[in-house]
């Protein structure tokens, strides 16, 4: 999505620093994540921090929000240097985090998770009218219209986001950090955000914004600071080109935003879809992915690309169709027969379905290979250890050993991570749901890269973006979806606007969130 840029840079000078960060420090174990890192935030304007994955963002605003302390440095809050021991210290000085990781009780209700750890009592008993008051006032500061007895649980990801954001708004906070929070909202719930946000500034909040669409931040920053490998680099007013900015997060420019390496001839048939349907999702879909492509599948909110995928994964199971791999059938609704078969999924969401946080990049890298390589019923630990090295190695994953739980890696590196998992057990088709979703620039360029090598070795790719750029930068053919159905193909040299148009196609019988803004579909 395109937003108009500021033309000028507000006037830092008549607006002082309500939080500073002064040369703050922080390592775990022997990795150093942030050095030294200076960062001004004031009154009434959106300090945008900038970096890739693995930079320092995330751990330099959970000093802020009190969940880890900072090894050496200052922290100073109107002008007074403080101790964020706590997150709880954090909210009685007015600063609410909006973490990337949503922090909510799937089986509570809107209202409950609006108000968790504030819920209003009435001799001795939750006030119920209270909080149903309060946690409409918050959602009415959004604009979100949904019912406050239902479980956040069964709400999808983008509501589930606007409810972390009417929960920040809630405390009345005046310093409100936010951590990516546009990554899975559509365009619509974008534009909205933004105009919460110009309101908050009105009224003097002090806001950290990170994200990683770099569009964005000339519409909604005042200014931006780049992090690189845990150290300050620059402050830069927002209406900075993006090629500059994209030069002072990876220390280098990158010329080829989308290196697809297309063949010049794809190979035989390795993934053929023929009739599939499943009620209520999508129905009668047929198409085939070739040995060395990249098919990219485009459409709305609702109209059927990650069911889809799912399918053909076994993660969910269809009505009628069929999927073969290489001419051979696959069972249905089977994870197990689809790993077999060579299939691989990346789904759209790495960290509630393709991660066990807690456990370690090996861990989480053998996997799929885990009963492939067992000897006599025996995991084979040493030899799961040593594959998973070289894959590590391969893909450049940077943490500080295999041992490292992966919930401590950057979201980059867990999602080569995942690409991992499937490059260690041999997939010959990948199947991507928003492979590059919350990925820096650059990591984005190094998963492209491993794209091309899966199918450079021969293998086939099928690919759901909702960023249109993408799509067409690293398809060979886009098929798109609408209201369930296949509306039709396209070459990687159409326009945004003919995807849109078969998108829309129809958009009578999607089940959408979503406009149909190209930025919109999820």
């Amino acid at each position: 999505m395109t937003y108009p840029a500021r033309h000028q840079p507000a006037a830092s000078s008549s607006h002082p620093p309500v939080l500073e960060l002064v040369e703050v420090s922080k390592s775990f174990g022997s990795v150093d994540v942030i050095k030294g890192v200076t960062l001004h935030v004031r009154r009434g304007q959106v300090q945008a921090l900038l970096g890739e994955n693995g930079a320092g963002k995330s751990t330099l605003i959970k000093m802020i929000a009190g969940v880890h302390r900072p090894d050496s440095g200052r922290i100073v809050v109107d002008g007074n240097e403080v101790d964020i021991a706590d997150t709880n210290a954090a909210e009685a000085l007015g600063i609410a985090t909006i973490h990337q990781e949503l922090n909510l009780v799937p089986t509570m209700s809107v209202a409950e998770n609006i108000l968790l750890g504030r819920t209003p009592h009435k001799w001795g008993l939750v006030n119920r009218a209270h909080l149903r008051a309060q946690a409409q006032a918050a959602l009415h500061l959004i604009g979100l219209d949904v019912d406050l007895d239902t479980p956040v649980g069964e709400l999808g990801i983008a509501k589930q986001q606007l409810i972390e954001i009417a929960k920040a708004l809630s405390m009345n906070a005046r310093i409100l950090i936010l951590d990516e929070p546009t990554a899975a909202l559509t365009g619509k719930e974008i534009d909205a955000l933004f105009l919460i946000l110009d309101e908050l500034k009105a009224k003097g909040v002090a806001m950290v914004f990170i994200s990683h669409h770099l569009e964005e931040l000339a519409r909604i920053a005042d200014t931006i600071s780049v992090l690189r490998d845990g150290e300050f680099v620059a402050e830069v007013p927002s209406f900075t080109p993006e090629a500059e900015l994209v030069r002072l997060m990876v220390g280098r420019d990158i010329e080829d935003q989308y290196p697809r390496q297309r063949p010049q001839q794809p190979g035989e048939v390795l993934l053929e879809v023929e009739d599939l349907s499943a009620e209520g999702k999508f129905s009668g879909v047929s198409f085939s992915v070739r040995s060395g492509e990249v098919v990219g599948l485009a459409g709305l909110v609702g109209a059927g690309r990650t069911e889809i995928i799912r399918a053909i994964a076994g993660a969910d199971p269809y009505d009628s169709g069929s999927v073969r791999i290489a001419g051979n059938a696959v069972k249905r609704g089977d994870i197990a027969a689809s790993i077999a078969a060579g299939v691989g999924h990346i789904p759209e969401d790495r960290k509630s379905q393709a991660l066990v946080l807690d456990a370690s990049v090996s861990d989480n890298l053998g996997f799929a290979t885990l009963s492939a390589t067992s000897k006599l019923g025996l995991a084979d630990l040493r030899g799961q250890k040593q594959r998973a090295g070289t894959v590590a190695e391969k893909l450049r994953i940077r943490m500080a050993g295999l041992e490292q739980p992966i919930r401590n890696l950057s979201g980059g590196n867990q999602q080569k991570a995942v690409f991992g998992r499937w490059v260690l057990a041999g997939s010959s088709v990948l199947l991507l749901d928003e492979p590059t979703r919350g990925v820096d620039v650059g990591a984005k360029v190094e998963i492209y890269n491993i794209i091309n090598d899966v199918t450079s070795r021969g293998g086939a790719v099928l690919m759901v973006s909702s960023d249109l750029p993408e799509v067409l930068g690293m398809s060979d053919r886009v098929l798109v979806m609408s209201g369930g159905v296949l509306a039709g193909e396209l070459s990687p040299e159409s326009s945004q606007d003919e995807v849109m148009a078969l998108a829309v196609s129809n958009v009578s019988n999607v089940i959408t969130e979503a406009d149909v803004d190209p930025a919109a579909a999820s």
